[in-house]
C-alpha cells in the first residue's frame, strides 16, 4: 500500500534525523586536516563546504557551526533532505544544475555576501557520481569564498545501490572526516581556470575519501586523530 505524501513528508524527516542522531551517538568520530578550515573560521571568513552526495548522512557533524545554506534539489526527494537538514539547523537553497539553477545560484551568492557558509554536493543532484559539476565552481567565483573539500569514510559501512553510492555507516563504527586544502576561484576566472578548479576539487575529494578509509580502518592511527571541535554557543547537533 502506498503511503500518501501528506503523511510521509512530515514523518520521514523526523525519523531520518532521529536515526542520524542515534547512529552518531554510537560512533566515534575523528577529523584530519581541519587546521586550514579553522584558520578561515578564525578570520571570521565564510567558506563553501563541499562533499560528495553519497557522504551526506553524517555531514551535519562535519560542519563547525554557524550559518550554512545547502544547495538542495527542487525534486520531491530534495524536500525530504531539506526538512531533515533543517532539524540540524541548516537552511536550504532550493535548486540544482538541472532545475532552478540560476535562481539558486543567485540566492547562494547573496547569502555568502551576508556572511553565510554554503554547502554543495558537487556531483548532485543526479550525478554522475563523484564528478564535479560547475555549479560549485561558479558559486566560488561569484562569491569569492574558498571551497573546502570534505570527505568521509567509516570502518564499517553499507554502500547503497543508489546512483551516488550512498554510505550508511554501521552502528558502533569509527568515522573519519578529512578536510582538504581550500580551493579558490578568481572572480575573473575563465573557462580554463574554472575547469582546472573543478579537476582539483574532484581530485581532492577522491584523495580525501581514500585517506578517510585508511584512517578509519586503522585503530592506532584513528586514535591519534582529533575529535571534531566544540560547536559555537547555542548550536546543537
Amino acid at each position: 500500500m502506498k503511503v500518501p505524501h501528506s503523511i510521509t513528508l512530515p514523518l520521514v524527516p523526523r525519523l531520518a534525523a532521529l536515526f542520524i542522531r542515534c547512529l552518531r551517538a554510537t560512533m566515534r568520530l575523528r577529523c584530519s586536516g581541519r587546521g586550514e578550515l579553522e584558520e578561515i573560521r578564525a578570520r571570521r571568513g565564510a567558506y563553501i563546504h563541499a562533499f560528495w552526495h553519497g557522504h551526506l548522512l553524517l555531514m551535519p557533524y562535519a560542519y563547525p557551526g554557524g550559518r550554512i545554506g545547502i544547495l538542495i534539489s527542487e525534486h520531491r526527494d530534495g524536500e525530504y533532505i531539506a526538512r531533515t537538514m533543517a532539524r540540524f539547523g541548516h537552511a536550504s537553497i532550493r535548486g540544482s544544475t538541472t532545475s532552478g539553477g540560476a535562481a539558486a545560484l543567485r540566492k547562494a551568492v547573496r547569502m555568502a555576501k551576508g556572511g553565510w557558509d554554503l554547502g554543495f554536493t558537487p556531483d548532485g543532484p543526479r550525478g554522475p557520481a563523484r564528478r564535479v559539476q560547475m555549479g560549485v565552481i561558479l558559486a566560488a567565483r561569484l562569491s569569492g569564498l574558498p571551497i573546502v573539500p570534505v570527505s568521509f569514510a567509516a570502518s564499517r559501512a553499507r554502500v547503497m545501490r543508489s546512483w551516488d553510492g550512498f554510505v550508511v555507516p554501521g552502528f558502533f563504527s569509527r568515522g573519519v572526516f578529512v578536510y582538504g586544502s581550500p580551493i579558490t576561484v578568481p572572480h575573473d576566472a575563465g573557462e580554463g581556470v574554472m575547469a582546472e578548479a573543478a579537476s582539483a576539487l574532484e581530485e581532492a575529494l577522491r584523495r580525501g575519501t581514500d585517506e578517510a578509509k585508511a584512517l578509519a580502518s586503522d585503530g592506532m592511527r584513528f586514535s591519534a586523530l582529533a575529535a571534531p571541535g566544540p560547536l559555537p554557543p547555542g548550536v546543537t547537533r
